[in-house]
């Protein structure tokens, strides 16, 4: 099948050496907002780093100059979540460190709070033309003993069925130390997923549901640490949770679901073998009046690539292969709905290296069966 693409983003061009972490919202007027992490000195996940935004105003077709929204000085500022409220305006969480702080050190504890990672928050009212003044939310967002920090990436979601309509929920993850006084802190697992819920447009926040490996039930096998979780309304006002999964088990994404708005799960993260591939990023999206739940992510069984599009008819249960994108390298990605026959996804790809370019692609939407 052929499909219309575009690349809002190349490595080694406008200032940048790489471009990773895409996320991607439709405004209200449909202009379509692509953000990213601008990498300055180097595809590694930590230096000086800028989230950087390109818009379109054709659907995906063709796209806008680059405008910087947010700086860190010389640390980073990354991880997109993005979310268009119902009144039109446009929020972007996100979450800053240090230049120094690797995720590594990070996790073991050697990096002080201040320069850790933080969570800030900024708005536009123009569809993404200007940005406000960031505001950290981070005693808010974040508990004090956790270490590792990040939100989505990839979109959030604002509620629209059922008693919890209105509701922002943005999934998140953090690390927290080792739970044995006696470890010394040199294995950095101990992951855990959680949602930031807001219920005044987003101007406080709380934490919802919290699940991580530290939760694990070595009786019942259960060998779990959800990660770079992504999130999908389902028709019912339930909320579909999909992540992937730190743990060393033979499974790399765990699902759950939330039937009150993300402040509790229903049951703990537990396998999804439907959706085989490497331990990686993916995204989730219902398309509501079609009846089908997404999933786009790399479907090789270790390696990042394959990107695929699969299909859910019964709530995240089963799966199967909707669209495989391509077989080239590739790696992060996330879902935009662009109209009822079509929906866009904005990915990591290239020739020989998932991190090339960050793509968008328009797929139709197959008819239900």
């Amino acid at each position: 099948m052929a499909y219309e693409s575009s690349v809002p983003y190349r490595a080694g061009t406008e200032g940048y050496t790489s471009f990773r972490i895409p996320a991607v919202v439709r405004a209200r007027s449909g202009h379509l907002l692509a953000f990213a992490e601008g990498r300055v000195s180097s595809a590694a996940d930590s230096g000086t780093i800028d989230l950087v935004l390109k818009r379109s105003a054709d659907a995906g077709r063709t796209w806008g100059p680059l405008q910087v929204v947010a700086r860190n000085g010389t640390g980073t500022a990354g991880n997109p979540a993005p979310v268009v409220l119902d009144s039109g305006r446009v929020l972007l969480l996100q979450v800053r460190n240090a230049a120094d702080a690797t995720e590594d050190r990070i996790r073991r504890g050697h990096v002080p709070p201040a320069d850790g990672r933080r969570i800030w928050l900024q708005h536009s009212d123009d569809d993404g033309a200007s940005w406000s003044p960031p505001r950290e939310i981070t005693g808010q967002a974040k508990l004090p003993h956790w270490r590792w920090y990040a939100t989505g990436p990839g979109h959030a979601l604002q509620l629209r069925h059922g008693p919890y309509a209105g509701r922002l929920l943005v999934p998140a993850n953090h690390s927290t130390p080792p739970t044995d006084p006696q470890d010394s802190g040199t294995e950095p697992r101990y992951n855990g997923g959680h949602a930031l819920l807001s219920d005044d447009d987003g101007a406080t926040w709380r934490i919802g549901y919290t699940d991580s490996d530290s939760d694990s039930d070595t009786d019942t096998g259960r060998s779990v640490a959800p990660n770079e979780t992504t999130a999908a309304e389902l028709p019912d006002g339930s909320v579909y949770l999909n992540a992937r999964n730190e743990a060393a088990a033979a499974w790399q994404r765990v699902d759950a679901v939330s039937t009150d708005g993300g402040e509790h799960l229903v049951r703990p993260f537990r396998p999804q073998a439907g959706l085989s591939g490497p331990a990686v990023q993916g995204s989730a999206l219902h398309l509501g009046d079609r009846g089908a739940l997404l999933f786009s992510g790399p479907a090789h069984p270790s390696a990042r690539a394959l990107m695929t599009l699969r299909t859910s008819r019964d709530g995240g249960l089963t799966w199967r292969t909707a669209h495989t994108v391509g077989g080239l390298p590739a790696a992060y990605s996330d879902l935009v709905r662009l109209d009822r026959d079509t929906v866009g996804l904005l990915y990591e790809t290239g020739d020989f290296s998932a991190y090339s370019t960050i793509t968008f692609r328009r797929i139709p939407v197959e008819e239900p069966t």
